[in-house]
């Protein structure tokens, strides 16, 4: 299936950010001059077409004092499901993600400080007996994507 005009808007809008209301969807939905039902249906197709992968938000955990830092471990394929099990079961671990490479376990660090990311890539590499690399931000570049009408 396709998105059409309203899709896009819809897509192109929720980037600027939601208001901070009890009810941030209603504002939107009329500015698109649709329900708010139809809004939430939209987004549910959207996802389930994968048009959109996720859709939530986006904290800068810089600015609340803590951190993000993205790593990577290599781990033996036959030991691969155990390792993400153990991985997933950190509440830092954001999300993870099998890659084919030599470093074939990617996932997010976050923190609520600084020091928190190296507490938590040691307790990891405690708990897999395998290196945790870190490669943290070093520089944040914000791209605008916006999607043809």
């Amino acid at each position: 299936m396709m998105l059409d005009a309203t899709d896009r808007t819809l897509i192109n809008r929720l980037q600027e950010g939601l208001p901070l209301t009890s009810a941030p969807f209603d504002g939107i939905a009329a500015e698109l001059g649709i329900t708010v039902d139809d809004l939430l249906v939209r987004l549910e197709r959207m996802k389930d077409i994968g048009a959109i992968t996720r859709f939530g938000p986006f904290f800068d955990a810089a600015a609340m004092g803590g951190a993000f830092c993205l790593c990577a471990m290599a781990v033996p394929e036959a030991e691969f499901k155990e390792v993400t099990e153990q991985v997933n079961a950190f509440a830092q671990v954001a999300h993870n993600y099998q890659r084919e490479h030599r470093l074939n376990m990617w996932f997010v660090l976050a923190t609520e400080t600084p020091e928190g990311i190296a507490e938590a890539a040691d307790a990891i590499e405690q708990a897999t007996g395998i290196t945790v690399l870190l490669f943290p931000k070093l520089q944040e570049f914000f791209i605008g994507f916006r999607v043809a009408a």
